[in-house]
């Protein structure tokens, strides 16, 4: 009996299927599917049809899912995502949930890690799981209202435009503590490791940036003043699930608010922000950009993730615009392109030389659950739905 021959492998692509490992986690390529909201978990409890969703592409080197509400009040809503229905990481039903989510994913072979989320600022009172809790916000403001924000002008209005209260130092820490609660919680149910959500103008993020922080006292300051809420949450996070499980943190200097935004103008700067979040026990940095192949700083070829490699020595992820020929905010009718294809072997090439070590693809994915065999066999790819239902996380 003849077997066939199996198509050899672009070696332009080949460095996207070697194996990874880094403390408990192990990983068949370099692949992961990035975090994208669904909203399709009613009362914040993933069901069937969720597992099916995440374990059909357990061909990727690791899932990180959607983000999932920790275990404080006010950490979902339903401006700007369907946060009704986002998953939690709380409570007997929804944990239940996600143990047959994980264990369908094993089941397919994969890797699959939950991304802990708190809205922050971006939460709209009275909606969510607990619409009569009052939203948290560090300084009590949305952010600047005169900048270019990614959303619209009727959510400024309902929820951005009215004046808040800071948060109070008792209040900070009943945030992070909600994280470790959830984080224990997910290592319990079977998850591989943590990722932590600290971009686009969410909570962690808001204590990282200066158009949301503007607080004086030991959660506030500098650069590096202001990152001392993000490090109190790893640290949190790292006593209850141990040292062998990975902890990755998704960081971005653009914001929801701002799409201009910066954590950082100059590398220094970038150091003093990631720098403590490091020490407190990252072991991966996802560095958040429209697109992959734009460099961060002046005078250097090198991305944001790349830096992050730079600065911490930690290893990092890549994401923006891999597989697809638009970044998210662009037009989303491109993707089964011979120009969607080069972006995939230009993202290989650059780590193969090290830049990074992972590389994040999620509307590619998301529109595709064959998207990894896809690219490792030379197959066609499909064109991107521009109706499909996506919001970034």
């Amino acid at each position: 009996m003849t077997q066939a021959k199996e198509h050899p492998m672009d070696e332009r692509i080949a460095p996207l299927f070697s194996p990874f490992a880094l403390h408990s986690l192990r990983l068949a390529n370099r692949i992961v599917m990035a975090p994208m909201t669904r909203g399709f978990s009613p009362q914040g409890v993933p069901g069937a049809d969720v597992a099916d969703y995440y374990s059909r592409r357990a061909d990727t080197g690791l899932i990180i899912t959607e983000g999932v509400g920790v275990d404080h009040p006010a950490a979902l809503g339903g401006s700007g995502v369907d946060g009704d229905n986002a998953p939690h990481m709380y409570g007997k039903a929804a944990l239940s949930g996600w143990r047959a989510v994980i264990d369908a994913v094993h089941a397919a072979g994969g890797v699959i890690m939950p991304q802990l989320w708190h809205q922050g600022v971006m939460r709209e009172m009275g909606t969510g799981p607990h619409p009569d809790t009052e939203s948290v916000r560090p300084s009590g403001v949305w952010g600047p209202l005169d900048r270019t924000a990614m959303v619209s002008p009727d959510y400024i209005e309902r929820v951005a435009a009215k004046p808040g209260r800071a948060m109070t130092d008792s209040e900070v820490g009943d945030v992070i503590e909600g994280f470790a609660r959830s984080a224990r919680w997910a290592m319990e149910a079977g998850f591989d490791g943590i990722a932590i959500h600290g971009a686009h103008g969410y909570m962690v993020d808001n204590f990282l940036w200066e158009g949301t922080n503007g607080r004086t006292d030991r959660w506030g300051g500098d650069h590096k003043g202001r990152t001392a809420f993000a490090a109190a949450l790893v640290r949190a996070v790292r006593r209850e699930i141990g040292p062998d499980p990975v902890i990755n943190f998704r960081f971005s200097q653009w914001k929801q608010q701002d799409v201009r935004a910066r954590l950082a103008d100059t590398p220094r700067q970038l150091e003093e922000v990631l720098g403590p979040i490091a020490d407190a026990g990252v072991d991966i940095f996802d560095g958040s950009q429209r697109y992959f192949d734009k460099p961060e700083f002046e005078g250097s070829p090198l991305n944001l993730a790349g830096w992050a490699k730079k600065l911490t020595g930690k290893a990092s992820q890549t994401v923006g615009g891999v597989g697809l020929s638009s970044g998210v905010y662009d037009s989303k009718k491109t993707g089964g392109s011979d120009a969607a294809r080069d972006n995939v072997h230009r993202v290989a090439e650059r780590l193969a030389r090290g830049e990074f070590d992972l590389v994040g693809v999620g509307r590619a994915i998301m529109h595709d659950p064959h998207w990894t065999r896809r690219i490792r066999e030379g197959e066609d790819l499909l064109p991107f739905d521009e109706n499909s239902r996506l919001v970034l996380t």
